[in-house]
Protein backbone atom coordinates (compact mmCIF):
# COMPACT_ATOMS: atom_id res chain seq x y z
CA UNK A 1 0.00 0.00 0.00
CA UNK A 2 3.02 2.58 0.97
CA UNK A 3 4.42 1.88 -2.53
CA UNK A 4 1.22 2.39 -4.32
CA UNK A 5 0.77 5.80 -2.22
CA UNK A 6 4.72 6.60 -3.36
CA UNK A 7 3.39 6.00 -7.28
CA UNK A 8 0.65 7.90 -7.03
CA UNK A 9 2.64 11.10 -5.68
CA UNK A 10 5.35 10.49 -7.94
CA UNK A 11 2.59 10.36 -10.82
CA UNK A 12 0.21 13.08 -9.54
CA UNK A 13 3.27 15.49 -9.90
CA UNK A 14 3.71 14.49 -13.57
CA UNK A 15 0.19 15.21 -14.20
CA UNK A 16 1.04 18.54 -12.55
CA UNK A 17 4.02 19.14 -14.60
CA UNK A 18 2.35 18.32 -17.77
CA UNK A 19 -0.73 20.45 -17.30
CA UNK A 20 1.44 23.54 -16.18
CA UNK A 21 3.36 23.04 -19.29
CA UNK A 22 1.26 22.51 -21.79
CA UNK A 23 -0.88 25.77 -20.10
CA UNK A 24 2.85 27.52 -20.43
CA UNK A 25 3.07 26.61 -23.83
CA UNK A 26 -0.12 27.88 -24.99
CA UNK A 27 0.62 31.39 -23.26
CA UNK A 28 3.45 31.74 -25.03
CA UNK A 29 1.20 31.12 -28.34
CA UNK A 30 -0.54 33.22 -27.95
CA UNK A 31 2.51 36.00 -27.36
CA UNK A 32 3.65 34.72 -30.42
CA UNK A 33 1.01 35.83 -32.24
CA UNK A 34 1.02 39.04 -30.95
CA UNK A 35 4.66 39.79 -31.92
CA UNK A 36 3.76 38.41 -36.02
CA UNK A 37 7.22 37.33 -36.35
CA UNK A 38 6.55 33.86 -36.90
CA UNK A 39 5.72 30.99 -34.88
CA UNK A 40 6.58 27.62 -34.42
CA UNK A 41 6.06 25.07 -37.83
CA UNK A 42 3.06 23.46 -36.25
CA UNK A 43 1.60 26.31 -35.39
CA UNK A 44 2.10 28.10 -38.79
CA UNK A 45 0.00 25.08 -40.05
CA UNK A 46 -2.80 25.94 -37.85
CA UNK A 47 -2.48 29.74 -38.29
CA UNK A 48 -2.77 29.33 -42.48
CA UNK A 49 -6.09 26.81 -41.29
CA UNK A 50 -6.98 29.34 -39.15
CA UNK A 51 -7.04 32.27 -42.07
CA UNK A 52 -9.59 30.00 -44.06
CA UNK A 53 -11.45 27.92 -41.79
CA UNK A 54 -14.08 30.46 -39.84
CA UNK A 55 -14.20 28.58 -36.72
CA UNK A 56 -12.91 29.32 -33.50
CA UNK A 57 -8.86 28.99 -32.97
CA UNK A 58 -9.66 26.30 -29.76
CA UNK A 59 -11.94 24.45 -31.71
CA UNK A 60 -10.24 24.02 -35.03
CA UNK A 61 -6.84 23.15 -33.27
CA UNK A 62 -9.22 20.19 -31.43
CA UNK A 63 -10.26 18.93 -34.56
CA UNK A 64 -6.57 18.88 -36.48
CA UNK A 65 -5.11 17.08 -33.52
CA UNK A 66 -7.96 14.41 -33.03
CA UNK A 67 -7.35 13.55 -36.56
CA UNK A 68 -3.52 13.43 -35.65
CA UNK A 69 -4.59 11.25 -33.05
CA UNK A 70 -6.57 8.97 -35.13
CA UNK A 71 -3.45 8.21 -36.97
CA UNK A 72 -1.10 7.75 -34.06
CA UNK A 73 -3.51 5.17 -32.46
CA UNK A 74 -3.65 3.56 -35.49
CA UNK A 75 0.09 3.52 -36.21
CA UNK A 76 1.47 3.26 -32.92
CA UNK A 77 -0.27 4.19 -29.97
CA UNK A 78 2.96 3.82 -27.35
CA UNK A 79 3.57 7.79 -27.55
CA UNK A 80 -0.05 8.78 -26.68
CA UNK A 81 -0.20 9.29 -22.92
CA UNK A 82 -2.46 11.81 -20.79
CA UNK A 83 -0.42 14.98 -21.42
CA UNK A 84 -1.34 13.89 -25.35
CA UNK A 85 -5.13 14.51 -24.36
CA UNK A 86 -3.74 17.59 -21.98
CA UNK A 87 -2.14 19.41 -24.56
CA UNK A 88 -5.09 18.35 -27.54
CA UNK A 89 -8.05 19.81 -25.11
CA UNK A 90 -6.47 22.49 -23.52
CA UNK A 91 -3.92 24.29 -26.02
CA UNK A 92 -5.63 25.72 -28.45
CA UNK A 93 -8.58 27.40 -26.18
CA UNK A 94 -5.61 29.23 -23.84
CA UNK A 95 -4.39 30.15 -27.05
CA UNK A 96 -6.98 31.75 -28.21
CA UNK A 97 -7.65 33.52 -25.14
CA UNK A 98 -4.13 34.36 -24.21
CA UNK A 99 -4.03 36.39 -28.10
CA UNK A 100 -7.73 37.51 -27.34
CA UNK A 101 -6.91 38.99 -24.31
CA UNK A 102 -3.47 40.63 -25.17
CA UNK A 103 -5.10 42.13 -28.29
CA UNK A 104 -6.67 44.50 -26.09
CA UNK A 105 -3.76 45.67 -23.54
CA UNK A 106 -1.17 45.37 -27.40
CA UNK A 107 -3.13 47.62 -29.28
CA UNK A 108 -0.63 48.13 -33.14
CA UNK A 109 2.52 47.16 -30.98
CA UNK A 110 6.05 49.11 -32.43
CA UNK A 111 8.49 46.73 -34.13
CA UNK A 112 10.21 47.09 -30.62
CA UNK A 113 7.57 45.92 -28.49
CA UNK A 114 6.91 42.58 -31.01
CA UNK A 115 10.39 41.94 -30.50
CA UNK A 116 10.20 42.27 -26.74
CA UNK A 117 7.03 39.68 -27.38
CA UNK A 118 9.22 36.85 -29.21
CA UNK A 119 11.60 36.85 -26.98
CA UNK A 120 9.13 36.66 -24.07
CA UNK A 121 7.20 34.09 -25.79
CA UNK A 122 10.61 31.94 -26.63
CA UNK A 123 11.86 31.83 -23.14
CA UNK A 124 8.10 31.08 -21.58
CA UNK A 125 7.94 28.12 -24.56
CA UNK A 126 10.95 26.62 -23.49
CA UNK A 127 10.03 26.68 -19.68
CA UNK A 128 6.64 24.93 -20.49
CA UNK A 129 8.36 22.70 -22.71
CA UNK A 130 10.80 21.76 -19.71
CA UNK A 131 8.23 20.82 -17.31
CA UNK A 132 5.76 18.97 -20.30
CA UNK A 133 8.77 16.67 -21.79
CA UNK A 134 10.67 15.98 -18.39
CA UNK A 135 7.07 14.35 -16.82
CA UNK A 136 6.91 12.47 -20.38
CA UNK A 137 3.50 11.21 -19.77
CA UNK A 138 2.98 11.40 -23.18
CA UNK A 139 3.89 13.35 -26.83
CA UNK A 140 1.78 16.00 -28.11
CA UNK A 141 -0.14 14.24 -31.52
CA UNK A 142 2.65 15.93 -33.60
CA UNK A 143 5.42 14.94 -32.14
CA UNK A 144 3.77 11.54 -32.28
CA UNK A 145 3.23 11.86 -36.44
CA UNK A 146 7.50 11.78 -36.61
CA UNK A 147 8.31 8.98 -33.89
CA UNK A 148 5.92 7.01 -36.11
CA UNK A 149 7.73 7.79 -39.29
CA UNK A 150 11.51 7.00 -37.58
CA UNK A 151 10.85 4.51 -35.17
CA UNK A 152 8.07 2.48 -36.01
CA UNK A 153 8.44 2.66 -40.03
CA UNK A 154 12.00 3.51 -39.88
CA UNK A 155 11.99 5.94 -42.43
CA UNK A 156 15.02 7.34 -41.16
CA UNK A 157 16.48 9.44 -37.98
CA UNK A 158 13.93 11.22 -35.99
CA UNK A 159 15.76 14.46 -36.50
CA UNK A 160 16.07 14.39 -40.11
CA UNK A 161 12.18 13.45 -40.28
CA UNK A 162 11.00 16.08 -37.61
CA UNK A 163 13.04 18.32 -39.84
CA UNK A 164 11.42 17.03 -43.36
CA UNK A 165 7.64 17.53 -41.52
CA UNK A 166 8.18 21.10 -39.70
CA UNK A 167 9.09 22.41 -43.26
CA UNK A 168 5.40 20.49 -44.56
CA UNK A 169 3.77 22.29 -41.68
CA UNK A 170 5.65 25.63 -42.90
CA UNK A 171 5.08 25.36 -46.69
CA UNK A 172 1.49 24.11 -45.80
CA UNK A 173 0.82 26.98 -43.52
CA UNK A 174 1.51 29.43 -46.31
CA UNK A 175 0.03 28.25 -49.00
CA UNK A 176 -3.18 27.74 -47.11
CA UNK A 177 -2.92 31.40 -45.06
CA UNK A 178 -2.81 33.15 -48.93
CA UNK A 179 -5.36 30.76 -50.39
CA UNK A 180 -7.86 31.62 -47.16
CA UNK A 181 -7.33 35.23 -48.02
CA UNK A 182 -3.95 36.57 -46.43
CA UNK A 183 -1.55 38.85 -48.44
CA UNK A 184 2.16 37.67 -49.28
CA UNK A 185 3.28 40.41 -47.73
CA UNK A 186 1.81 38.93 -44.17
CA UNK A 187 3.55 35.99 -44.61
CA UNK A 188 6.45 36.56 -42.33
CA UNK A 189 3.77 36.77 -39.45
CA UNK A 190 2.90 33.18 -39.48
CA UNK A 191 6.42 32.19 -40.73
CA UNK A 192 9.44 34.52 -39.94
CA UNK A 193 12.02 34.93 -37.59
CA UNK A 194 10.33 32.91 -34.79
CA UNK A 195 10.00 29.62 -37.16
CA UNK A 196 13.84 29.58 -37.69
CA UNK A 197 14.62 29.75 -33.94
CA UNK A 198 11.58 27.57 -32.40
CA UNK A 199 12.47 25.01 -34.99
CA UNK A 200 16.11 24.65 -34.60
CA UNK A 201 17.29 26.66 -31.35
CA UNK A 202 15.18 26.09 -28.78
CA UNK A 203 16.78 22.87 -27.36
CA UNK A 204 19.98 24.71 -25.41
CA UNK A 205 17.58 26.83 -23.47
CA UNK A 206 14.68 23.88 -22.91
CA UNK A 207 17.72 21.66 -21.48
CA UNK A 208 19.00 24.34 -19.59
CA UNK A 209 15.38 24.61 -18.03
CA UNK A 210 15.12 20.96 -17.86
CA UNK A 211 18.71 20.71 -15.74
CA UNK A 212 17.48 23.59 -13.29
CA UNK A 213 14.03 23.51 -12.45
CA UNK A 214 11.88 20.84 -13.74
CA UNK A 215 14.29 17.36 -13.04
CA UNK A 216 14.76 18.96 -10.00
CA UNK A 217 11.12 19.45 -9.01
CA UNK A 218 10.33 16.24 -10.29
CA UNK A 219 13.48 14.36 -8.37
CA UNK A 220 12.54 16.65 -4.96
CA UNK A 221 8.98 14.24 -4.60
CA UNK A 222 11.15 11.55 -5.51
CA UNK A 223 13.42 11.89 -2.40
CA UNK A 224 11.19 12.88 -0.32
CA UNK A 225 9.27 9.67 -0.98
CA UNK A 226 12.38 7.75 -0.63
CA UNK A 227 13.06 9.53 2.92
CA UNK A 228 9.48 8.62 3.72
CA UNK A 229 9.63 4.82 2.87
CA UNK A 230 13.21 4.67 4.79
CA UNK A 231 11.40 6.46 7.83
CA UNK A 232 8.19 3.76 8.02
CA UNK A 233 10.52 1.26 7.52
CA UNK A 234 12.74 2.13 10.63
CA UNK A 235 9.64 2.47 12.39
CA UNK A 236 8.42 -1.06 11.54
CA UNK A 237 12.07 -2.51 12.50
CA UNK A 238 11.48 -0.69 15.48
CA UNK A 239 7.89 -2.12 16.34
CA UNK A 240 9.06 -5.85 15.56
Amino acid sequence: YSNFMNISKTFYRRVFMSLFGVIICAISVGIFKIAALGVDPFQSLMAGLDKLIPIPFGTLYVIVNVLLLTFSLIADRKNIGIATFINLFLLGYITQFTYEFLQTIIVNPSIFVRLACLLVAIVIICFGSAFYMTANLGVSTYDAVAIVFSSKWRIGKFQYVRIFTDVVCVILGSVIFVIGGGAFKEIPTIVGVGTIITAFFMGPLIEFFNVKIARPFLQKSADKESKKEETDSDESKIEE
